[in-house]
């Protein structure tokens, strides 16, 4: 039954009826976990005895970062995916999730260096985590411009795949840069192995809001997917069709 679920989502034009059915869903449950995020995160959660009301930014900073590295690690996936099996729609995955990408690791800059000013003195230091990051932001580019500038959408989609595998060796040095030089930027209060440095009630708007973000990426990258597939499939009858009807 999993198998057959996933070859049937190979294919572009189920994918696109699917997908156009679970983005409602997926729309929703993000507006309605943002507002819960942001409502115990900005009013219930208590300050933080070091850094008072500016470490509240967290609540949008943290999840933009897991998110700029989590985008990341599925586009490297998808490419693997891509370069072995040839399948189309890993191609447009990969493809829809480079600009997403892109907006979350420019959020998490942004909001870092607001964070940091008031923190370390300065908008931005030449740290391991905040560098690693912004090289995150420039492979996500360079992967938008490279598929941008080859015309052949399937040749395009190979040198992106190429590019994502290659450039999934930052996301460990993103995540333990902390740990292997010595820098300004703080260690992760949240780790994998479940033990937490924050406390209960800064935690859950923390954990809210993460998964209000990837809520947001499931949404838009389903629309952004669709949309490259009548992009691709424009000349094909069942578009043609699905146009006709939508005139009518």
């Amino acid at each position: 039954m999993i198998v057959r679920f996933f070859h049937q989502m190979g294919s572009p034009r189920y994918f696109y009826n699917v997908a156009g059915k679970m983005i409602p869903w997926f729309a929703v449950s993000f507006l309605l976990t943002l507002l819960a995020g942001l409502y115990y995160g900005l009013f219930v959660a208590p300050a933080d005895y070091q850094q008072g009301e500016s470490y509240r930014i967290m609540y949008i900073h943290v999840p933009a970062a897991w998110m700029s590295m989590f985008i990341y690690i599925v586009m490297a996936v998808g490419g693997l995916i891509s370069l072995v099996w040839r399948i189309k729609m890993t191609e447009i995955i990969i493809i829809s999730s480079a600009g997403i990408g892109a907006s979350f690791t420019f959020l998490a800059l942004v909001t870092g260096s607001l964070w940091g000013k008031p923190m370390w003195g300065a908008w931005w230091v030449w740290d391991a985590r905040l560098t690693s990051e912004l090289l995150l932001l420039f492979l996500y580019l360079g992967i938008i411009a490279l598929y941008s500038a080859i015309e052949d959408k399937r040749v395009a989609a190979r040198a992106i795949s190429i590019l994502a595998l290659v450039g999934v060796v930052n996301i460990p040095i993103i995540h333990f840069s902390v740990e292997w030089w010595n820098t300004l930027h703080q260690t992760s209060s949240v780790t994998m192995s479940g033990k937490s440095a924050m406390s209960t009630s800064m935690l859950i708007p923390l954990l809210i809001m993460s998964i209000s973000f990837k809520l947001y990426y499931g949404a838009v990258v389903l629309m952004r997917a669709r949309a490259e597939i009548l992009e691709r499939e424009r000349n094909t009858r069942w578009v043609r069709e699905l146009v006709e009807a939508e005139v009518k």
